[in-house]
């Protein structure tokens, strides 16, 4: 059976498929695309299948959560999106977040991720400290997507092959650099590169190290380095999953 999705209205409908276009538009002349998956996985990370508290539920609009140590410069990414959002007041924040992810993995080249409306924003943000830290290994990183999220190692996998986009900024994690040569470009070169070792103006993070030393993990790296067809497959689905979370 079928996972049941709210019921929204056609007007609603009809606002999201024009603020997709908006969107498109901001994310391509912008570049903006790195900072609108990391807002929507943020957003969607903090779930906590136990008390069925966080998730996607619009509340980085409160300045609370943005200002967790783990969403340091996200408000860049709320700046930029304003001006678009109070065209589509209709929309929740709780959906708005979650649409900018899905159209900045399109626009940079990756795979077409399914996206259903009817998220509803909820009052009040969660605790801080449930984001995954670049600094920990696998063990950290089941603890938070398996154990709290509910998710999978493959998700892990395959949900950090997204740092094919983007770049880390000192002043706001304390590293610095891209993943990849070409960070605004949707593809499996992630895997590639963290395979290949180390190389000079490209970053390899402890987290992203832990994907090769684990023995259940290093085998989807290398299956996703060698097939990119697979990688966005699994990816579009991993994607979705995180955005539904609760």
């Amino acid at each position: 059976m079928g996972k049941c999705y709210p019921t929204v209205s056609e007007e609603y409908l009809k606002a999201v498929d024009k603020c997709k276009r908006k969107l498109r538009g901001l994310i391509a002349e912008k570049n903006c695309a790195p900072l609108m998956v990391r807002l929507a996985w943020h957003s969607a990370g903090t779930y906590d299948v136990c008390s069925k508290t966080g998730g996607p539920f619009g509340t980085m609009r409160f300045k609370t959560e943005q200002s967790h140590g783990a969403n340091n410069g996200i408000d860049i990414a709320l700046r930029l999106l304003e001006p678009i959002r109070e065209q589509f007041p209709i929309l929740s924040y709780a959906d708005f977040y979650q649409l900018a992810g899905v159209v900045a993995v399109e626009v940079t080249g990756g795979p077409d991720v399914p996206f259903h409306p009817g998220r509803e924003d909820k009052p009040e943000p969660p605790v801080e400290g449930r984001l995954p830290d670049a600094t920990k290994g696998s063990d950290h990183l089941r603890d938070v997507f398996v154990k709290q999220m509910g998710l999978s190692d493959q998700d892990i996998v395959v949900l950090s092959g997204g740092h094919t986009l983007g770049r880390c900024h000192k002043e706001r994690s304390g590293f610095e650099g891209p993943w990849t040569a070409n960070p605004l470009i949707f593809d499996n070169s992630y895997f590639k590169e963290l395979l290949g070792g180390e190389k000079e103006g490209l970053l390899q993070l402890p987290s992203d190290k832990a994907l090769l030393s684990d023995p259940a993990f290093r085998p989807l790296v290398e299956k996703y380095a060698a097939d990119e067809d697979a990688f966005f497959a699994d990816y579009a689905e991993a994607h979705l999953k995180l955005s539904e979370l609760g």
